[in-house]
C-alpha cells in the first residue's frame, strides 16, 4: 500500500508537488498576513482611538502595487502549475497503452494483447498510456500516489492520461467524480512491478485457457467479477442497485417491458437478454437506466460461462 514516504512513485510526483507547496505557501502568507493586518488594524482605529474618522483620498501608488504584486503571484501561481501540466498532456511515442473501461461501478483494464484484469498491472520504469474509455457517465481516474487524475467522459475521443510508474508496491485507484449509488465503491488498486515480472504476468495465459476449458463456473465468476457485476448484484438476497443473484436461476420474476408488466422465467435467454439490453425487461422494484449494455465487451463463450456460474448460486 501507498505510505507518505514513498514521495517518487511516478514521473509526476515532483512537479505536482512543487506547484502545491508554492500555491500553499503563497496562501499561508497572506493566510496569515492578512489575519494580522486586521487584527492590528482593529486596535489601531477602534472607536476609543479614533473618534474621529479620518478621510483618505486615495493613492495611486498604492493601486499600483496592490494590483501589480497580486498579478505578479498569480503567473508566478499559474506557471508552476503549467510547469507541471504540460508533460502529462505528452505522452512518448513508445508508450505501452492500456484501455480503461469505467462504468457504474468499476474499472476495467484491457492489455495491447486482449487481456482484461480489473486490477491495474504496469512494468516499473516504463512509459505507460491509458486510454480512457466512460461506458455510462462521467468518472475520473485518479491514482493520487502517481499525482495524476483525468476525466473518464463517454463518447471523448483522444482522452487519455500517461506516467512513469517509479516504485514497485501497491496503489489506490478510484473514481474521483460521483457517478452515481456506488460510486465511493468504484475503486482498485495499481500493482507495480519490476518489468521481468511483469513481462512474465502479461505473456501468461494458461492459466485462463485452462479455466476457460477444466471450469466454465469459476472462469464465468471471474468475468463477472473483472466487469463489476458484484457491485449492484449481491450474492446473499442482499438488495442493491440490481436484483440479487442468490436463487435468480430458474426463478420466476415480474418485469416491466416497456408500459407491461409480466412474468418472465430466468433462462438462457433471459440472462443473454438482461446483459445486453438490460432496460428491455426491468424487474419489478428497481431503477430503469442504472444498467448500461455488454454488447462487444462479452463474447458468446463469457454468457455462457456466466450463466454456468448463475446455475450455481442458490
Amino acid at each position: 500500500m501507498y505510505s507518505p514516504e514513498v514521495t517518487q512513485a511516478s514521473n509526476f510526483v515532483q512537479g505536482v508537488d512543487t506547484a502545491f507547496l508554492v500555491i500553499l505557501g503563497i496562501s499561508f502568507f497572506f493566510l496569515i498576513g492578512l489575519t494580522a493586518v486586521m487584527i492590528y488594524f482593529i486596535y489601531r482605529y477602534n472607536r476609543k482611538r479614533n473618534p474621529v474618522a479620518t478621510q483618505i483620498h486615495g493613492s495611486t501608488k498604492l493601486e499600483i502595487i496592490w494590483t501589480v504584486v497580486p498579478f505578479i503571484l498569480t503567473m508566478v501561481m499559474f506557471y508552476y502549475g503549467w510547469l507541471g501540466w504540460k508533460p502529462m498532456a505528452k505522452p512518448p511515442k513508445d508508450a505501452m497503452e492500456v484501455t480503461v473501461y469505467g462504468r457504474m461501478w468499476n474499472f476495467s483494464f484491457e492489455y495491447e494483447n486482449g487481456k482484461r484484469t480489473d486490477t491495474l498491472y504496469l512494468p516499473k520504469d516504463k512509459p505507460v498510456k491509458l486510454n480512457l474509455v466512460a461506458l455510462d457517465v462521467l468518472h475520473s481516474l485518479y491514482i493520487p500516489a502517481f499525482r495524476v487524475k483525468q476525466d473518464m467522459v463517454p463518447n471523448k475521443e483522444n482522452n487519455f492520461m500517461w506516467f512513469v510508474p517509479q516504485r514497485v508496491g501497491t496503489y489506490e485507484l478510484y473514481c474521483a467524480e460521483y457517478c452515481g449509488l456506488q460510486h465511493s465503491y468504484m475503486y482498485s488498486y495499481v500493482k507495480v512491478m519490476e518489468d521481468s515480472v511483469f513481462q512474465s504476468f502479461i505473456a501468461d495465459t494458461t492459466k485462463v485457457v485452462a479455466a476457460d476449458i477444466d471450469s466454465p463456473i469459476a472462469t464465468g465468476k471471474r468475468v463477472m467479477q473483472n466487469i463489476g457485476c458484484f457491485a449492484c448484484h449481491s450474492l446473499d438476497g442482499t438488495k442493491l442497485v440490481g436484483p440479487s443473484f442468490k436463487g435468480i436461476w430458474g426463478a420466476e420474476h415480474t418485469v416491466v417491458t416497456g408500459n407491461e408488466t409480466r412474468k418472465v422465467t430466468v433462462d438462457e435467454e433471459y440472462i443473454k437478454q438482461s446483459i445486453f439490453d438490460p432496460n428491455a425487461d426491468v424487474v419489478e422494484g428497481f431503477m430503469k437506466g442504472l444498467m448500461v449494455s455488454y454488447q462487444g465487451q462479452l463474447s458468446e463463450d463469457d454468457i455462457a460461462n456466466i450463466i454456468e456460474y448463475l446455475k450455481t448460486v442458490q
